[in-house]
């Protein structure tokens, strides 16, 4: 990956500067999610699931364990990531993976959205090691969890060369979830390593 240190806590990737969100960067943060969600994942907001996209101050600003990373380009949030201290659990999580994390030692990561125009230049995969260098700054995680929507383009490819597939909710039947046609699952969860 072709990005330096420009300050402390800020990498620049082809001209796109990475750190950590500022309350001045949250309404565009929550726009990008928001256009994400409804755009990707065609179901648009749904209170249960994305409840900190509208409040992000809360979720990943004022606790000392979490942390929301952007990418901005000439002022604009052109994508985003997030981590918060949440161990997954059954349900709604499969039981297969709520058994494999340590219940309030667990960094999960949130929200890894690139608005489409800003798509392959690497800033996914920056700011997911943004967040990972972040995870292992604290002494509280001992592993990483994520789950993603395979409808968003290019999700599972991505996370499959980072991580582990735990659970693949489209090919696997989840007793705890029943699907319905305004809700359907396509969920694929995931372990990453924590950087030494």
């Amino acid at each position: 990956m072709s990005s330096t240190a420009i300050a402390r806590g800020t990498r620049e990737v082809r001209g796109y500067v990475l750190r950590q969100a500022e309350p001045e960067d949250l309404p565009q943060a929550r726009s990008v999610m928001l256009d994400t969600v409804y755009r990707d994942f065609g179901h648009g907001y749904l209170p249960q699931w994305h409840s900190d996209i509208i409040d992000l101050d809360s979720y990943y600003i004022a606790p000392e364990d979490n942390a929301l990373f952007v990418a901005v380009l000439d002022g604009a949030v052109a994508a985003t990531a997030g981590v918060r201290g949440q161990t997954p659990v059954s349900p709604p999580n499969p039981l297969e993976v709520a058994n494999r994390f340590e219940e309030g030692r667990t960094a999960t990561l949130y929200r890894v959205y690139v608005r489409p125009e800003h798509r392959r230049k690497g800033l996914a995969g920056a700011l997911v090691d943004a967040c990972l260098d972040f995870i292992a700054s604290r002494e509280r995680y001992t592993g990483v969890y994520l789950h993603t929507d395979a409808r968003t383009p290019g999700a599972v490819e991505f996370w499959s060369k980072r991580g582990e597939v735990l659970f693949d909710e489209r090919t696997a039947v989840n007793e705890m979830r029943t699907e319905t046609a305004d809700e359907p699952f396509q969920t694929v969860h995931f372990a990453l390593r924590i950087p030494s």
